[in-house]
């Protein structure tokens, strides 16, 4: 990019800002005048995304060397992007694939361009925090023993609250019965510089793995990687699916992010991962000291369902001071200045990223102090409404991919009961899909979805995000 730019040449190329020529101040302000000088494509000092044979193929090759991968790409449509191709390149139409129901709104996009057939497994859900955590080794064995015709197993390790799960003894276990281990690790790039924090989902075994090295590294957001392991996986057939599936214009500077990021990790990727690791160690002890807060670490996650924790992950419980994490978020952002990672019902979780140092963690802790000080109800309702336990997974009336493609119509809310629903709803973040295409809707998740929205949560995915009609399949 640089050798292009400074070598002058006059542009009678895209892009149509002609390497900054016309861009309006704004843009300059915002990407910089280097910057746009170097936002090109497709030149001869550059490569091509789709058939890598310079710059790009070599930037990949170091990726995939750094994290043990035998194939690496650069995926510039986000994690989102990355899982699609891992499930495109990995299933075919009809394959059966089993996935846990937290699993990201990407998976279920993912599943219907693939055309497989998903069945949804029940992670184990933690009552006190109000969030689910990972899989048993025991409900696997038992869905690949209802399931045989399985071709796939695809979990999400580690969760978006940090909790991993016992990965290598699944891997293990689904390998012997002939299916594939893919992993959505969006929040786990990061996990193969400490030997603090859980394996990395390849070292556990994984075969493919999509990892958002914008999310927790410091690419720029939407260039994440998808992480392979030949022998159970086609690589040229996951080549091509990355290809259907990425612009032919790819932007060099999302790209150069993700090589600079990997060049970060590889120079002293070891040393802030381990100041991370250590702040977040002493952020968590200095909040349980704050009356009414809590914070969960690695010995509490021992149990089914959990076996360790991404302690960079900060996750404070704001229940026992009679705030729902929602109203929590909204006194942080504009009365301390402070944006968390997301707010659910009960909690607020918070990163602490290869980036932060000591001042960044003091000074959450004293705006949390401060919360608690100036901001606890004696009166609990609203928190009391967070208690409402997440749903259990629904039955199916047909595939996503049915759904997606049926006849639609809308009804009223609460008229959708028993119908099968022809859209998603989620909450974002973290984006795990209450209601997903192909479900039959059951009273309880109705009821569930009701209660978030009362308590402030976002609504992502339905035609009418107010809530007052659902989009269903309709009826013949």
């Amino acid at each position: 990019m640089k050798a292009y730019a400074a070598d002058g040449a006059m542009a009678f190329h895209t892009p149509g800002h002609k390497q900054g020529l016309g861009a309006h101040p704004l843009l300059r302000d915002l990407v910089t005048a280097e910057g746009l000088r170097e936002e090109v494509s497709l030149m001869e000092e550059l490569d091509d995304l789709h058939e890598p044979t310079m710059c790009i193929k070599e930037a990949q090759k170091l990726a995939a060397a750094l994290y043990g991968a035998d194939a690496a790409f650069f995926m510039i449509n986000g994690t989102t992007g990355a899982i699609h191709t891992m499930l495109l390149g990995a299933l075919r139409p009809g394959d059966t694939v089993l996935m846990p129901r937290n699993a990201h709104r990407s998976m279920i996009g993912g599943i219907i361009l693939a055309g497989a057939k998903p069945v949804f497994l029940q992670p184990e859900i933690d009552e006190k925090l109000g969030i689910a955590m990972g899989l048993t080794l025991e409900t696997v064995k038992r869905a690949v023993l209802e399931h045989p015709e399985a071709k796939a197993l695809a979990v999400v390790y580690p969760t978006y609250y940090g909790v991993t799960f016992d990965l290598r003894a699944i891997a293990d276990f689904v390998h012997a019965h002939g299916m594939l281990l893919l992993v959505d690790e969006a929040h786990g790039p990061h996990l193969r510089f400490s030997e603090e924090l859980p394996l990395q989902a390849l070292d556990c075994g994984a075969d493919m793995a999509a990892q958002s090295t914008h999310k927790i590294l410091g690419a720029m957001t939407q260039a994440s990687m998808l992480l392979v392991r030949e022998g159970r996986i086609s690589l040229e057939r996951v080549r091509e699916a990355a290809s259907l599936l990425q612009s032919t214009s790819p932007n060099q500077l999302l790209l150069a992010s993700i090589d600079i990021a990997r060049l970060q990790m590889a120079e002293n990727g070891t040393e802030t991962v381990a100041r991370a690791v250590r702040l977040a160690a002493k952020l968590r002890h200095d909040i349980n000291e704050i009356d009414g807060l809590w914070s969960f670490g690695p010995k509490y996650t021992v149990y089914d369902g959990a076996s360790g924790l991404d302690t960079t992950k900060v996750t404070v419980q704001v229940t026992g001071i009679g705030l729902t994490g929602v109203e929590a978020e909204a006194i942080l952002r504009h009365a301390y200045k402070i944006q968390c990672e997301l707010s659910d019902a009960r909690n607020l979780l918070f990163i602490i990223s290869y980036a932060d140092t000591e001042e960044q963690t003091d000074y959450l802790l004293q705006a949390l102090r401060k919360l608690s000080k100036e901001h606890c109800r004696l009166v609990l309702k609203q928190a009391e409404q967070a208690l409402e336990q997440l749903p259990a997974v629904p039955p199916q009336g047909m595939t996503p991919r049915e759904a997606f493609f049926a006849d639609k119509e809308d009804v009223d809310f609460w008229q959708a009961e028993g119908r099968i629903a022809a859209e998603q709803l989620m909450f974002y973040p973290p984006g795990i899909p209450i209601l997903a295409p192909g479900d039959i809707i059951m009273r309880e998740s109705l009821h569930y979805i009701k209660s978030m929205q009362e308590l402030g949560l976002k609504v992502v995915g339905p035609r009418d995000a107010s809530l007052r009609q659902l989009q269903v399949v309709c009826q013949k």
